[in-house]
This record gives C-alpha cells, sequence and structure tokens, in this order.
C-alpha cells in the first residue's frame, strides 16, 4: 500500500512533515512568549521595588496586590560601582538548583551608589519547566493525533483513484462500462469524463475493427468467387483467343478492384501510424485554402462549382497535419461526386462554442439517416467505392479529439452537410491583419 511510488506515501510523508513543523514552530514560540511575559513581570516587580526605595516610599504598599507575600525573597543591597550612568541592568544566577534574578538600578549618581535587588525565582522556574513538559507531552499528543488525521485523510482521499482503478482494471474489450461521474468528486469529474470518452473511442474501435475484418473478407470473398467461377465457365469447352482475352480482361478487372479493397485497407495501417506523428502548429484556415484551390480544378473538371466561405482569416491549432487533411479530403472528394454536373459545393468555417466548426456543403442526393456511413464498406448512392473514406475520416477526428458528422441539409435543398468540429482547448485564434 505504501510503495516507493504511492501517491498515498508521499502525500503522508508531506502532510505529517508539515504539522510536526508547524507544531514545533507553534509550541515554540508560545513557549518562548510565555517565558518571556514571566520574566518581564519579574523585572517589572523588582523595578518597581527599586523605585520605591529611591522616592523614599514603602516598597510594600497594601492596595498593590500583585506583590503580596513577595518580600520574603527579596534582597536588598546598596554597591557602589566604579562605571557611571548604569540605567538598569538584569541577569540571572542559578547555583544549587535556586535562581535568583538580579537588578541593578541607579540610586544615587553623585556617589556612583546603586540599588542591587536579588529575587530567588526558584518556583518561577519550576514552573516554567513545569510548562514546557506539558507543552513536549501535548507536541507528541499532537504529532500522533496528525498522524492518525493524516492516515484518515489520504485514505478518504485517495478512495476515487481507488475506485477508478478497480473499474478500469476489470475492464477489457469485452466488458466496458462507463464511469458514473456524478458519483466522482467535482476535482475528478473531468478526468471521470476523460476516461469515458476514451472508453467511448475504444468501444468504437473495436466494433468497427470487427466490422472491417467481416467486410473485408466478405468484399475479397466476392471477387475471388467471381474470379474462380470465371475460370470455371471459360475451362468448360475450348474457346477462341478472343474469347480467352475477354475473359482474362473480366479477371484483370476484378483484381483490380481487389486491389483497391486492399489499399484502403493499407492506408488504415497508415493512418494509425501517422496518429503517434508528433503535433505540429498551423494555420487551419491556411490548409482550408490550399486543400480549396486543389479541388477547385477538379470541380471545374466535372462542370461543377466550388464555393468558399472561410472564417476567421486565421485559426492556430496543435494537431497531426496528415490526419486533418485526410478528413477534409475525404469530404470533398465525396461531395464532388455525388453533386450533379452544374451544381455547386461550399467549403465554410466558423467559430462556435466548441472551437472551429469545418463545414462541406453538397446538393447531392442526400442520405439515409438510418445507415452509420461511419461503419467500414457502408455506401450509399450509385457512385463506385469500397466504403472506407468515411470510416478512415471517423478514425482520424477521434484520433484529433475533434467532432464529425454527416447530416441532410435543412435549407430545402437536397445534399449532406459534412461537418469537423475542432476543439479550442487544442486551438488558439490568429488575430484579424
Amino acid at each position: 500500500m505504501f510503495t516507493k511510488k504511492s501517491i498515498r506515501r508521499n502525500f503522508l510523508i508531506q502532510l505529517i512533515f508539515s504539522s510536526a513543523t508547524l507544531i514545533l514552530i507553534f509550541s515554540s514560540l508560545l513557549y518562548f512568549y510565555i517565558e518571556r511575559s514571566i520574566y518581564d513581570d519579574k523585572i517589572n516587580e523588582l523595578t518597581h521595588y527599586a523605585q520605591n526605595i529611591v522616592n523614599d516610599k514603602s516598597v510594600y504598599q497594601t492596595n498593590e496586590e500583585m506583590f503580596s507575600g513577595s518580600l520574603f525573597s527579596l534582597s536588598v543591597e546598596i554597591i557602589h560601582l566604579k562605571e557611571k550612568n548604569i540605567q538598569l541592568n538584569v541577569y540571572e544566577k542559578t547555583e544549587k538548583k535556586h535562581t535568583q534574578l538580579t537588578i541593578i538600578y541607579p540610586f544615587q549618581t553623585s556617589t556612583n551608589s546603586y540599588l542591587k535587588l536579588t529575587k530567588d525565582i526558584t518556583p518561577t522556574k519550576q514552573l516554567l519547566n513545569k510548562i514546557l513538559r506539558y507543552i513536549f507531552i501535548i507536541n507528541i499528543a499532537g504529532f500522533l493525533l496528525v498522524i492518525i488525521y493524516a492516515i484518515t485523510l489520504s485514505k478518504m482521499l485517495i478512495v476515487p483513484i481507488t475506485t477508478l482503478s478497480k473499474k478500469l482494471s476489470n475492464m477489457n474489450e469485452h466488458l466496458m462500462r462507463p464511469i458514473k461521474t456524478q458519483e466522482l468528486p467535482m476535482e475528478f469529474e473531468p478526468l471521470g469524463e476523460t476516461i469515458n470518452r476514451l472508453i467511448s473511442r475504444i468501444q468504437n474501435f473495436v466494433k468497427y475493427q470487427k466490422e472491417l475484418f467481416i467486410g473485408t473478407a466478405h468484399e475479397l470473398k466476392t471477387p475471388l468467387a467471381v474470379i474462380k467461377l470465371k475460370n470455371q465457365v471459360t475451362l468448360i469447352k475450348k474457346r477462341t483467343p478472343e474469347e480467352y482475352i475477354e475473359a482474362l480482361k473480366v479477371t484483370n478487372k476484378t483484381i483490380d478492384e481487389m486491389n483497391v479493397i486492399v489499399s484502403n485497407i493499407l492506408n488504415i495501417g497508415r493512418q494509425e501510424g501517422a496518429q503517434l506523428d508528433k503535433p505540429t502548429e498551423v494555420d487551419i484556415i491556411q490548409i482550408l485554402k490550399q486543400k480549396a484551390d486543389d479541388f477547385k480544378l477538379l470541380a471545374v473538371n466535372e462542370q461543377k462549382e466550388l464555393k468558399i466561405d472561410l472564417q476567421p482569416n486565421g485559426y492556430m491549432a496543435l494537431l497531426q497535419v496528415s490526419l486533418l487533411n485526410q478528413i477534409i479530403q475525404n469530404f470533398l472528394q465525396n461531395a464532388l461526386k455525388f453533386t450533379p454536373k452544374g451544381k455547386s459545393v461550399t467549403l465554410r468555417s466558423r467559430q462556435d462554442d466548441f472551437g472551429l466548426l469545418i463545414e462541406v456543403i453538397d446538393e447531392g442526393c442526400g442520405i439515409d439517416d438510418a445507415v452509420d456511413l461511419f461503419a467500414p464498406f457502408k455506401r450509399q448512392g450509385n457512385k463506385s467505392g469500397v466504403g472506407l473514406g468515411l470510416f478512415l475520416a471517423k478514425s482520424a477526428a477521434d484520433a484529433l479529439g475533434a467532432r464529425i458528422s454527416i447530416k441532410n441539409r435543412t435549407d430545402g435543398v437536397d445534399g449532406t452537410v459534412a461537418s469537423l468540429g475542432l476543439n479550442s482547448q487544442l486551438s488558439c485564434i490568429i488575430k484579424k491583419q
């Protein structure tokens, strides 16, 4: 429980050390304050006696109850010193377990005579020693209480971490449950939400990986079956060279389709490697402008129009550029693919509460909202494709900590809106020039 790397152990050591230091400092200050106060009272008492003697007054006056009974241990002498103008001199002397406090007070300055008042303060010294012992005992008791308090407090503070550790240690790809953040202390809620997002991403990853494997097997099995069937038909009877050539062309076409599937699967592996690349600080708006310039020629060649509306003028972000390029490229490719000739595609960006929202709006046929287009090998419409583009885009967006969605337009025009939301926590806005 208290290993070298234990958070609780380090917390206990720091809390006990700081509390013990605080107790020691406070106790020392308290004792020195009590000692100084008592000694000041005794010095003031002797000074008062000396003043009464110098002023030809009675040493003991009945209205001064604070000195009652103190004259029995008082000794008064008149001494002559060579030094002049000694205002007040105080010293303490201990002999045979008796402590005496002495003051030298001016009596007659013309003859250099001084009063020497000596008082036995042994009871006072014993009282101070007793107070010191009591403070020492209280310090020991306080230190023990601090240890108990530190252990209890550290155990209480470590409970949320222990709870999270137990829940995470019992998880695997088949048993993943989100953490109930409302049951965690306020300070641990952001951690719980982060873990829940990670769990959701792992669940989606496992789900899509299974679908990817199943889809890959299915997609490859179909062209292989076609190739085999064509070859069997070709071998049934003797054919002309032209017929053999035609059969080989069909086989090559099917193989090309298989190569496209394999290339897309390889892109998934490359993308997972790109997720580990070091993020760089880039201007997102400049990247979008470059992509727009690349696809403008393609749009014109297909007799379509690419409109651009990018706001703000600049937006800095720390991310993997290759992942962002993959998402934007997929959005624009799909938009141009499904948009008929004479229609337009719009690339726009704007700020929102989440960060920077990037949208690609087309005038195509729309989508079926019931279909999860981000799953592998999901296709819609009558256009060719493997069905891995949006799957790759979703994986890249998850790696960037971004939001991705695709939905039908709601402005009365047929088409879709593909959206990418970049988190402002990883971004910063460039001021407009």
